[in-house]
């Protein structure tokens, strides 16, 4: 008798089964909130699976033929050769978000190049043109985005100011660019944590059998808070979360290749660290956590 695997038809879900589905629930309602269909959806992730096998299952010693990769995703040969073709014309891979991307590194340059740096270490009231200026800064840092575009876009998410009377003096009030209003820009970083979320319990899922350590992954959760401190609660997070970052950052920042100016031969890691805060309302006021 062959292996069977269990599908969604089945009475017992697994432990996958439920978890995936605590994904898929706050998904479908960001989808429908967003006007993708059930069926856009769907595409979606035919697509997805595909590439997962043809970029994550390969066997070196053999090809991953469309075939092969039926079998393991569950689609047709038909279906897979359709997906692998419209992959090879329009990767679904995320692009560089340039605006976001690029202002990030303009912040992060200012915050740990010393060159854009006071006496005391930290970052420089910069006139907009001159040396060191802000000017300079982007051209070092932004690739081809005019210190205009990025000026003008630091300024309205409140990450710079400029000097009392409009003077040309530009002030450094945050040390991250967070988009603000701009829903492009949150569905790239939307796309980016989710993402490096689930890699990361996928690598922590398979690390003990392949006597690798665990990533690191951790959350602080209570269900039973009253309403009354959640304001307080939010603002302490808030707060003891943006230290924490920044605490990560001037150690993490300074051996970035293009804050360091170290030569850029061996291949390059991308690291970092996510956090997040999260509330819901409990729906049976007894405390017990409630599946959404």
């Amino acid at each position: 008798m062959g292996i069977q695997s269990q599908t969604m038809t089945d009475h017992t879900p697994t432990p996958l089964q439920r978890a995936l589905y605590r994904i898929l629930r706050p998904l479908a309602r960001l989808l429908l909130r967003n006007g993708i269909p059930f069926g856009d959806f769907a595409e979606l992730m035919r697509r997805a699976y595909v590439e997962a096998a043809l970029e994550d299952f390969r066997d070196h010693r053999k090809k991953m033929t469309d075939s092969r990769a039926a079998v393991l995703t569950g689609l047709t040969r038909k279906e897979v050769k359709r997906q692998r073709e419209m992959l090879s014309g329009q990767p679904m891979q995320p692009r560089e978000n340039r605006q976001g991307n690029r202002a990030s590194r303009v912040v992060a340059g200012w915050v740990h190049d010393t060159r854009f740096q006071d006496m005391e270490g930290r970052p420089a009231v910069l006139p907009f043109e001159g040396k060191p200026s802000f000017s300079e800064l982007v051209r070092l840092y932004s690739g081809d985005m005019t210190p205009k575009a990025v000026l003008d876009e630091l300024l309205r998410v409140g990450v710079v100011s400029q000097g009392a009377g409009g003077s040309e003096a530009l002030v450094l009030r945050k040390r991250a660019y967070v988009p603000a209003g701009d829903d492009a820009e949150m569905l790239h970083i939307f796309g980016e944590d989710v993402s490096d979320l689930i890699s990361t319990i996928d690598y922590n899922l398979v690390s003990a059998r392949e006597g690798q350590p665990p990533l690191f992954q951790r959350t602080l959760t209570y269900n039973n808070i009253p309403p009354e401190v959640i304001q307080q609660w939010r603002a302490i997070a808030g707060r003891e979360a943006q230290q924490f970052l920044e605490q990560l950052d001037g150690w993490l920042g300074p051996h970035d290749r293009d804050v360091s100016g170290q030569p850029g031969d061996p291949p390059s890691v991308r690291t970092g660290v996510s956090v997040f805060y999260f509330e819901e309302p409990i729906q049976d006021g007894s405390g017990a956590e409630v599946s959404s």
